[in-house]
């Protein structure tokens, strides 16, 4: 069985690009925000010392993840961009787009970046993928895994004579040590299924979105920290809106008791307090009705 390499590609904290190389064929696993799209480019140039880059795998539609694409593109034209049939239909609307366009402006504004070239509507996908597909980029082999929760348009790929999946941020976002936060967008329920879908593939290393690459023991132990955390942050946000609480002081228990530095260092205050709100109103909706 060939080798594989994994490289960090990313530019900011907040980007999520990581290079999967297996010493002919070089696969990128997201591609992180617009504003960085050239500098992670850049930086896989740097790693590939000449060789081409040959497949894109986006794992959702949300722009830290893809908008980076149509700037790396642009060095390496013949790379095939994979994602989800879902996500492409996303891509193709303009109000998308624009939303897109607007978040990652924002973003960039906090890095102090004002003025940068927009290709956001040149984002597109050459190869659309849904769940149970395989695809072939060189020797490395993927198996489609739908993972919705954090979105509806979430994939996994999974590379079954590695036992290695490229994870997405409906199995939770880790940052370092034992800070686990869940990222259920979409479906309190719908994450905790694709979590056990997880758990029950045999796995020997994850790529974590907005992280990198762990063996076996570490990604079992974030499959299974992520799920508890999950499942208390939920039991705790019931308790305080079925004790008499306000939407407001279930944002103040998640904010106070996890936007610690690790995580503002990747997560902007403002998106932080949306995805909270987000996630906050999900779990009053599936969890307290009749309460």
């Amino acid at each position: 069985m060939v080798s594989l390499k994994f490289t960090d590609v990313r530019e900011v904290p907040g980007d999520s690009a990581f290079l999967i190389d297996d010493g002919e064929t070089a696969v990128l696993y997201d591609t992180g925000f617009a504003f960085t799209g050239y500098a992670v480019s850049d930086r896989i140039a740097e790693e590939l010392d000449g060789r081409g880059l040959d497949y894109i795998l986006l794992t959702h539609s949300h722009y830290d993840h893809a908008l980076g694409a149509p700037y790396i593109l642009k060095r390496y034209p013949d790379a095939k961009v994979v994602a989800g049939s879902y996500a492409a239909r996303i891509f193709s609307k303009e109000s998308a787009r624009a939303t897109m366009r607007r978040l990652d402006r924002a973003c960039a504004e906090t890095y102090g970046i004002t003025d940068y070239e927009d290709l956001i509507d040149e984002l597109h996908v050459d190869i659309q993928v849904d769940d149970g597909d395989e695809i072939e980029c060189g020797s490395m082999r993927f198996r489609v895994i739908g993972l919705p929760g954090h979105t509806r348009c979430s994939v996994g790929f999974y590379m079954e004579d590695h036992g290695i999946l490229l994870g997405t941020e409906t199995l939770g976002v880790h940052f370092g040590g034992d800070r686990y936060l869940p990222s259920c967008l979409v479906g309190y329920g719908m994450t905790l299924d694709s979590m056990a879908k997880v758990k029950g593939m045999d796995i020997t290393g994850m790529v974590l979105p907005h992280y990198g690459y762990v063996d076996g023991e570490a990604a079992n132990r974030y499959l299974d920290r992520s799920e508890s955390v999950l499942r208390e942050i939920a039991g705790n946000v019931v308790r305080i809106l079925t004790s008499g609480g306000t939407r407001e002081d279930a944002i103040a228990y998640f904010t106070d008791g996890f936007y610690d530095d690790a995580v503002r260092e990747v997560y902007p205050v403002d998106a932080f307090e949306l995805n909270t709100g987000i996630m906050i109103d999900l779990m009053s909706r599936e969890l307290c009705q009749g309460d």
